[in-house]
Order: structure tokens, then C-alpha cells, then sequence
């Protein structure tokens, strides 16, 4: 929610994104020190999705099912091959649709905004 109490909106170039079945990553408090910790937000790819791939397209679909996953990682490790050692899956959700994507953002305090493309993160993934 804004401070006016709106839900916050997407960004359009981020929105289109998730459409097209692209990940956006934001970073968020870990739990400790010598931790990092990312949520990404990954379109499941469907297979109408595969079948637009091999015609040449990419598909945009509103109605996706989205998974949000919070991963920690031991800092040290994140920009290794080995980024996977130490790290902690937090939570996890699968919603359908991007009003269930934006109520599970809302309880988890996250909000549109703060999500990047995942080459503009240090997220390993």
C-alpha cells in the first residue's frame, strides 16, 4: 500500500515483463550478518508458452501463476558457482493471476517498485 492507502502499481516496463514470463528480483533484509537475502518473483512457463517459443513469439498473459521465493545466502558464497552452499529457502508462494501477485507482495511488505531486472541485482540465480 502507498501512504494514502492505494495499492502500489507496477511499473509498466516491469508489469510487461512478468506478462512475458520474465523474473524481477528485489533484495530484502536478511537475517543476520555475513547473509544476503533476494525474493524473486518467476512466471511458470506453460506449454502454450514453449509452443509460441518454437513459432518465434514470446506470449503475454495477465492470468499467469507467478512463484515468489525468499532465498538467504551466506554472503561469501553469492558470487561463487557455489552461491547454492548455505543457502535457505525462507518462503515460498505460488498465486494465480497479478491481483493475487500484488495481495501476496502486500503481505509479505513488499511493494512493485522495488523490483529489478535480475542483471540489475547481485542475486546468484
Amino acid at each position: 500500500m502507498t501512504t494514502d492507502g492505494r495499492r502500489s502499481q507496477w511499473p509498466t516496463d516491469k508489469l510487461s515483463a512478468l506478462r512475458l514470463g520474465r523474473r524481477l528480483v528485489t533484495e530484502v533484509t536478511a537475517t543476520g550478518p555475513g547473509r544476503r537475502a533476494f525474493v524473486d518473483i518467476r512466471p511458470v512457463t506453460t506449454a502454450a508458452d514453449a509452443d509460441a517459443r518454437r513459432q518465434g513469439w514470446t506470449r503475454s498473459d495477465p492470468d499467469r501463476i507467478f512463484t515468489l521465493e525468499h532465498w538467504e545466502y551466506d554472503a561469501g558464497q553469492i558470487t561463487g558457482f557455489d552461491h547454492d552452499l548455505g543457502a535457505t529457502l525462507v518462503r515460498a508462494t505460488t498465486v494465480t493471476g497479478e491481483a493475487r501477485l500484488g495481495a501476496a507482495l502486500e503481505a509479505w511488505n513488499l511493494r512493485p517498485e522495488q523490483f529489478l531486472y535480475p542483471w540489475q541485482t547481485d542475486d546468484p540465480k
